[in-house]
């Protein structure tokens, strides 16, 4: 039996491989067994790790740190990828309170392991692993670990502290979104916010009554209302026609438009009076509504396409058709001109049949082409991304330089690549089952090291008074900042129970709680806000872990 013990326990690459694989898999599993209706997922890997190295089993060091940082830098930098197109976006309008008050959050967690750290006694690196699993972001003690690595101080590891307080980390935050709700009750209405009908794209029939644009055409009309629409239909006569923006504007005229729902009233003012039909229902036919026309959505696939403004190609008038819509990562876009196209955009496009299929050449719409995984913009940016982290900065007050590291510098250059790399025409379109394969397998590869890593002290170090000291820090740090900032928000500020909610389980990086905020709260308000939040807050936690050790240690 002895080619068991050199599968299972004799240090080798075939046994870091099984050892490892054999912690992901039962941690998927057990992570789908739901207790009270809550789940951990991918996270129960972390704590079958720390099992397996509490029982004894171990692999080589050198293949752990390789295994660790390897899937530590795959996960951060799909992750950037992923939230890169909406990052710098995120910032407009109600945005911009929202990422403020996450921020809050943060900043109030921070201050709070400082002040821990003084009064207590904890070491900063204790404290600095115990604020990790508080606020459920792995990513940050990633950063951490490799910081201490830099400034050369190993003898303490910020991992024990992550394991022994993430568990109260997931539940903290849904205890605290049960106590926020008792407490704001005549706050919870479960209506979308007005903030957010401004993201989403409204359909709405009007005609045009208003004398002050008969005889315009629709691009001077555009300029007097100073608002976003597009005018996919114009009824005349009886008959239905795409109108271009030369199209001049008659008494009468019937207009279908797509714009967000906050703009109804300004347009019903400006083309005259509103049709009282209900044109954003789901089991709409738009092909029976007129059988001149045909509303067909094409996928944008060809790569000559990408980072081009749609009002470049002139589609409206080389073809004669409309683009109403575009959808993007599930997310419905009006199609403005100035709207930069991506690899993986739908167009919903509405114009005669022979028109929409010579836009489909143009477009590409060929499905196969997506699914092939683009890896070179993968590679090419996680090595772009190792460069960023090891680039050295000097901070005032610094004896030495900073560096962002394997985790800093791979999340941020993947949020550049996914923003800005279609306005450089790079290819860096991953299919959303992809990026999640990319990203579940980086951080299942992580978690089951960093376990493996902690579990050799975790329970001796639970089952003692500093274990308990940990846990209580842990949970102040995950309750105290979510229940002041909720506070602020819902009360000062009159924000809706939905987007605060999704917020802070954004702001805490938190996909458990946001799925109990789901399911108390109707519409998507949760979800929008959490999407909002979370890109900015996952960046700054991994910089902040790095900089408090930096700067305090």
């Amino acid at each position: 039996m002895d080619w068991l013990r050199e599968l299972f326990v004799d240090h080798s690459v075939i046994q870091a491989v099984v050892v490892v694989s054999l912690i992901t898999a039962m941690g998927l599993v057990l992570g789908k067994v739901k207790i009270l209706g809550i789940s951990l997922g991918v996270t129960f890997v972390f704590f079958i790790g720390i099992l397996a190295g509490h029982l004894g089993l171990s692999i080589d060091p050198q293949m752990l740190n390789y295994a660790e940082s390897f899937g530590l830098i795959l996960f951060v930098y799909a992750l950037g990828l992923q939230v890169g197109p909406g990052f710098f976006g995120s910032f407009r309008k109600g945005g911009i309170t929202l990422n403020m008050l996450a921020l809050a959050v943060v900043l109030l967690g921070t201050v709070m392991t400082i002040l821990f750290h003084i009064f207590t006694g904890v070491s900063l690196s204790d404290m600095v692993g115990i604020l990790s699993g508080a606020v459920t972001n792995t990513p940050a003690l990633g950063a951490a670990q490799q910081t201490l690595k830099q400034l050369q101080i190993e003898e303490t590891d910020p991992a024990l502290g992550c394991a022994v307080t993430y568990p109260l980390g997931v539940v903290g935050v849904i205890i605290a979104l049960v106590v926020i709700r008792k407490m704001f009750l005549d706050r919870t209405v479960p209506t979308p916010g007005e903030d957010m009908k401004s993201h989403t794209t409204f359909i709405v029939g009007f005609q045009v009554c208003n004398p002050g644009i008969f005889g315009k055409t629709i691009r001077e009309t555009a300029l007097l209302a100073y608002h976003k629409f597009v005018i996919s239909r114009l009824w005349r006569d009886g008959r239905v026609s795409i109108p271009t923006s030369d199209t001049v504007l008659q008494e009468g005229d019937r207009l279908l438009v797509i714009t967000s729902e906050t703009e109804v009233g300004t347009l019903a003012m400006l083309f005259g009076e509103q049709e009282h039909v209900d044109w954003n229902k789901d089991d709409i036919d738009w092909n029976a509504i007129d059988s001149q026309l045909i509303s067909q959505r094409i996928l944008v696939t060809r790569s000559e396409i990408n980072g081009k403004k749609l009002g470049s190609l002139r589609l409206r008038n080389h073809f004669g058709i409309n683009i109403t819509r575009i959808y993007r990562a599930g997310v419905e876009l009006l199609a403005t001109p100035e709207l930069v196209l991506q690899l993986g955009d739908k167009l919903t496009v509405v114009g005669e049949a022979n028109a929409i299929a010579n836009v489909e050449k143009v477009l590409g719409n060929k499905v196969m082409s997506l699914k092939e995984p683009n890896l070179v913009a993968v590679f090419v940016g996680i090595v772009l991304g190792l460069i960023v982290g090891s680039i050295p900065f000097v901070i005032p007050g610094v004896s030495f330089p900073v560096k962002l590291g394997i985790a800093g510098g791979p999340i941020i250059m993947g949020i550049l690549m996914g923003a800005f790399g279609p306005r450089l025409h790079m290819i860096t379109y991953t299919t959303r089952s992809a990026n999640l394969m990319l990203r579940a397998l980086g951080l299942s590869m992580y978690l089951a090291c960093l376990g493996l890593d902690a579990g050799v002290h975790f329970f001796e170090t639970v089952f003692r008074a500093e274990g308990l000291l940990w846990l209580g820090l842990g949970f102040a740090i995950t309750i105290v900042p979510v229940l002041i900032v909720a506070f602020i928000a819902l009360k000062i500020m009159k924000v809706d129970f939905g987007s605060v909610s999704g917020m802070l389980c954004g702001s805490m990086s938190n996909p458990m709680a946001l799925n109990y905020a789901n399911m108390i709260v109707m519409g998507d308000n949760p979800s929008v806000a959490y999407a909002t939040v979370y890109p900015l807050t996952m960046f700054i936690r991994v910089i902040i872990a790095q900089l408090i050790l930096i700067l305090f240690l």
